[in-house]
């Protein structure tokens, strides 16, 4: 999606879950989760359609990229918002993401590469640009592969892979600046991807939007404290995913997250 063309919500959002604590939706790409001076041009925002959708003021607790789509929770009160936040803090919650990014990725990897924070020119200009680099951990897992008959620069076809990632740390970008890292930028990435692969989702398959989808999220109920697992679905990627002949099925993807961020499997 072009930024300059504002997000048009087609149906209501996807409700995940709910319950008088907390709501989990999954959220469209191309939609911002609230208001922003960035912006101005939007006049549809997640907080503000969820609110009125479910009749409950709602309280956000973390945040995904205007580009990326997935599972997004709200708490339904400043208590249950803080004990959230509380959470996260200790980094208990476990994220998995599903992207598209160019070329055959060969092995999977945890990547500790520092990022420096970075800082927008207008929300941030008052920000020092002086801070050290932060940590930044991802962990990611080579899923499927395709290989189209397409011409790309200097190269006779297109590959391209499905990558599952696990974030350790929650900094901005993470996700997208380590792939770039790694020479393996997520298409539709217009910041840290390939222009050339951008282009030719766009003129091939239609496609405008970044490959990146915050696919799953467990946590323990901040009330409860009983575990809870919201997935978000591959939505109008899914015939996408099925002309590359990769699995659309949802129990697929929990079993993959399941077996390859296992825990044990990557303590040193």
């Amino acid at each position: 999606m072009n930024s300059a063309e504002p997000f048009v919500l087609n149906a209501p959002l996807r409700i995940l879950y709910q319950d008088e604590h907390i709501v989990a939706i999954d959220k469209p790409s191309g939609m911002l989760v609230h208001r922003s001076f960035l912006d101005k041009h939007e006049t549809v925002f997640v907080m503000q359609t969820l609110r009125d959708q479910i009749d409950r003021h709602v309280f956000p607790v973390h945040r995904l990229d205007r580009p990326t789509s997935g599972v997004l929770v709200f708490a339904l009160s400043s208590e249950v918002a803080r004990l959230l936040g509380a959470q996260q803090e200790k980094q208990l919650w476990r994220k998995y993401y599903l992207a598209v990014v160019r070329g055959f990725l060969p092995q999977g990897g945890e990547l500790d590469y520092p990022l420096k924070e970075e800082l927008d020119k207008i929300a941030d200009k008052f920000s020092r640009d002086d801070k050290a680099p932060q940590q930044a951990i991802t962990r990611y897992q080579p899923l499927q592969q395709v290989e189209l008959p397409i011409p790309v620069s200097k190269y006779p076809a297109a590959r391209y892979s499905l990558v599952a990632l696990q974030p350790l740390t929650g900094r901005k970008h993470q996700l997208r600046r380590h792939l770039a890292h790694l020479r393996y930028p997520i298409v539709g990435d217009t910041s840290h991807g390939d222009g050339k692969h951008n282009a030719l989702f766009k003129q091939h398959f239609n496609c405008r939007r970044l490959l990146l989808i915050a696919k799953q999220l467990q946590l323990s109920h901040p009330v409860t404290a009983e575990t809870l697992q919201f997935s978000a679905g591959l939505n109008e990627l899914e015939p996408l995913f099925s002309q590359f002949g990769w699995p659309v099925d949802e129990v697929y993807y929990q079993q993959q997250f399941a077996e390859l961020f296992m825990e044990e499997k990557w303590q040193k």
